[in-house]
């Protein structure tokens, strides 16, 4: 476990996350919660979103990426929710296995190979929702990309979503949360609730179980800052009859098709779409390549979509910042910096989606220093 990451969360979350106890974390103190005596959120400058936790150094969706994240200075950690077999919400981002778990080594799950139908595509693989909570508990992860650090490998557990909560409440600053509705068609054609209720009904009553609620920049939002997110658009227009809190669309390349409405994403951003489902979100989080396209690794044509995002009055959060010379186009002679620089001051979005908080984090104190008070 990386030394710094008890610096900025409890104890008693690093001990019961990583391993180390069996204590409930249901029931956390309300001195340990008291938002009142904690450094509140920076909104003066874009937000430093951590995608799926500091996984440029730490395996994705882990306790540990999340904890190294904070240490690192992010104001937001961001995960994807899928759900078990028997119904429990997890931090995830595929919708098998396969990638990044020891599910290939388990025999005794040999046999749950299944093939189903993932977006309008065939996928075979272990599919989350063939299996319960203690089951996926039982498995290890590992670092999805094999050019990244691999020492973690297989040494932490898939987390719920209660617990990835706990993770930013238990933060010695306010700490935000982000977390995706994944597949949502997906996860209700398989999982079934009580009662009749969705994947989406049970995802609002966690975040409504733990007090997150408010629009944005509201006092109650400030204490337990928010942004739901999704590909699916008829989940966020579902939610908003539950929640008033914030709401961000994703947006694919344009050529793909939205998974609820089969709408391509170019018919997605156009000036009447943004304008109706502006009705229901306060912002997009677009692929960076369909803001701006990409040519031979080079930068191409830069669109208009910031600008008419920004012209309705929509936040703009694209994703995924990466350092490696991988993922970053020729323009910015492989200095992950100068593509910061691009983004924030030129093109002037109000957030990033990055695998490598610390680097955003010590680019924007360099450019734009915490405010002091």
């Amino acid at each position: 476990m990386p030394s710094l990451m008890t610096g900025h969360v409890s104890v008693v979350v690093v001990l019961v996350l990583l391993g180390g106890s069996d204590a409930n974390l249901a029931s956390p103190h309300r001195s340990q919660l008291d938002v009142n005596h904690k450094k509140p959120l920076q909104t003066f400058r874009p937000f430093n979103i951590a995608h799926r936790g500091s996984n440029g150094e730490i395996p994705e969706e882990t306790a540990a990426a999340y904890l190294r994240a904070i240490e690192e200075g992010a104001d937001f950690i961001e995960t994807d929710i899928l759900a078990s077999k028997d119904g429990h919400l997890i931090c995830f981002h595929d919708v098998t296995l396969d990638a990044t778990t020891d599910i290939a080594d388990r025999a005794e799950f040999a046999g749950r190979k299944r093939t189903y139908e993932v977006e309008r595509g065939n996928v075979t693989g272990w599919f989350v929702v063939d299996f319960t909570l203690s089951e996926l508990k039982s498995l290890r992860v590992k670092q999805r990309y094999t050019f990244r650090d691999q020492q973690y490998n297989w040494k932490y557990k898939i987390i719920t979503f209660d617990e990835f909560i706990l993770i930013a409440l238990y933060a010695e600053r306010v700490v935000g949360i982000y977390p995706e509705i994944k597949s949502p068609i997906f996860i209700n054609q398989y999982v079934k609730w009580s009662g009749g209720k969705k994947f989406e009904d049970k995802f609002v009553e966690t975040l409504q179980k733990y007090g997150y609620k408010g629009e944005y920049m509201s006092e109650d939002w400030l204490k337990k800052p928010l942004f739901i997110q999704s590909f699916a658009p008829t989940s966020l227009i579902y939610i908003s009859n539950m929640t008033n809190s914030p709401k961000l669309l994703l947006i694919d390349d344009t050529t793909a098709r939205t998974q609820d409405t089969n709408q391509s994403y170019s018919e997605i951003t156009s000036n009447g779409y943004l304008t109706f489902i502006r009705n229901y979100v306060i912002g997009i989080g677009p692929w960076k390549d369909t803001v701006i396209s990409a040519v031979s690794n080079h930068l191409g044509h830069l669109t208009d979509l910031v600008a008419r995002a920004h012209a309705l009055n929509l936040q703009v959060h694209p994703y995924t910042f990466r350092n490696e010379n991988l993922f970053l186009h020729f323009n910015f002679h492989q200095d992950p910096y100068a593509e910061y620089e691009y983004w924030l001051s030129i093109i002037g979005v109000d957030g990033l989606f990055t695998d490598f908080t610390g680097s955003l984090h010590r680019y924007q104190q360099w450019t734009a220093p915490h405010q002091m008070k």
